[in-house]
């Protein structure tokens, strides 16, 4: 009888200690927000909520109009919604160029935790972004657009690879990392082709070591997508430090592109036909 106790009891810590590992780690984004909210100067806090885990956003408005829409973004690994590289400008730089934007808090695990075990949480990122999306459409964004850097922008293309979410108007991955690993989810190359809105998919010459060498199976994991279109910027790392603006300048040029223009029209037409005539 003891030892059946000592099994049941063992099997529960097992079960327990799976459960733990797939989940954020709440007390350090509690952390984050916080140290997050002490130093904005630019934006609003939001709380946004997502299977009943509270999750922060910060919201910019923009004071030019007409209003393009709002734009999402998805910090890289173990990052937070203020995250110096590369989010941070974008937060600033959208704002005055007619965009509104949301930049959230994806999960996140222990400050030790290698990028593979951030892998288990891509269902939860799923939760969050398709939250957020609710969240720009119930602030009237006519666009949305989402924006991944890093694991960022796998979890946004993990999210997005099932061709349901129609209101979604374009995907920007940033630096997209090419996973070795058997995590099905965390299968980059498998996505691509699954995903069927614009696509815009940059990386710097010296960035990560996966994400340029895997650059051309990308491109070709891309073809089946006639709006996929991906950018090298020269001389530019991960961090894009170097760039003197041209990162957000291509995001901004290829969002104010006839393609896209025309693919929103397309869409629209699409929507409006399968809309109940009225009599």
């Amino acid at each position: 009888m003891l030892s059946k106790i000592i099994i049941r009891m063992s099997c529960t810590f097992c079960l327990c200690a799976a459960l733990t590992c797939v989940a954020s780690d709440e007390k350090r984004e509690a952390q984050m927000a916080q140290d997050v909210q002490k130093t904005l100067n630019v934006g609003h806090a939001v709380w946004l909520d997502a299977s009943g885990k509270k999750f922060l956003g910060l919201r910019t408005d923009t004071p030019k109009n007409p209003r393009a829409g709002m734009i999402i973004l998805l910090h890289d690994t173990g990052g937070h919604p203020n995250q110096q590289a590369v989010i941070k400008n974008l937060r600033a730089f959208f704002p005055e160029h007619h965009w509104a934007t949301l930049s959230i808090q994806m999960p996140v695990r222990e400050a030790s935790a290698p990028v593979q075990d951030y892998y288990s949480l891509l269902p939860e990122a799923k939760t969050r972004l398709l939250e957020a999306i609710k969240f720009a459409k119930s602030e009237k964004a006519e666009k949305v657009v989402v924006i991944g850097y890093g694991l960022g922008g796998l979890m946004a293309s993990y999210a997005l690879a099932d061709n349901k979410n129609n209101d979604v108007d374009a995907l920007v991955t940033i630096s997209l990392p090419v996973p070795q690993t058997s995590e099905i989810n965390a299968q980059t190359l498998q996505l691509l082709p699954k995903l069927t809105l614009p696509v815009l998919d940059i990386f710097g010459e010296t960035d990560m070591p996966d994400v340029v060498r895997n650059a051309r199976d990308k491109q070709v994991g891309g073809k089946t997508n006639p709006h996929y279109r991906q950018v090298k910027i020269d001389n530019e790392g991960h961090l894009f430090l170097h760039d003197d603006g041209l990162l957000v300048k291509r995001i901004y040029s290829w969002l104010g592109s006839e393609e896209l223009k025309k693919w929103a029209e397309a869409k629209a037409a699409e929507k409006k036909a399968k809309e109940p005539q009225k009599l």
